[in-house]
């Protein structure tokens, strides 16, 4: 890597130092569901968005509920404190598109229909309110 690059991702890396994320990858749900449940959650405040993600009835739900608390943790250990009611939120939240997994059905007269599995990866970010009106 040349000096430019590597200043290029020292500065990315310090950047990131002050985010508060979690990653979910190759979630084999399609993206287009996925995103049904994370607009529920944009912009909640944390604690309000768990008990929104516990008591919808979508599959996927669980599994942003599970993306949730681990972005919420990574903000304490990074703060060395426990996140109070009305402290945090969800800052951006979004669903991409993974690799799809491509299958043949037989179809009849000898043909052969695609089926297309798709999955996706969620990204969620959580920050402090206080940050949002500085």
């Amino acid at each position: 890597m040349g000096v430019r690059k590597r200043k290029y991702a020292d500065a990315i890396k310090e950047a990131r130092k002050s985010e508060y994320f979690a990653k979910l990858r190759n979630v084999p749900t399609s993206p287009r569901k996925m995103r049904l449940v994370v607009d529920m959650v944009r912009g909640q405040e944390v604690f309000k968005a768990l008990g929104i993600l516990k008591f919808s009835n979508k599959e996927a739900s669980n599994r942003v509920e599970k993306l949730l608390r681990s972005a919420i943790a990574n903000w304490e250990q990074k703060n060395d404190r426990k996140a109070e009611a009305g402290e945090l939120y969800v800052k951006t939240i979004f669903v991409d598109a993974a690799p799809m997994l491509k299958r043949l059905r037989p179809a009849p007269q000898g043909r052969g229909y695609r089926i297309r599995k798709r999955s996706n990866h969620v990204t969620l970010f959580v920050d402090t309110i206080n940050n949002d009106k500085d």
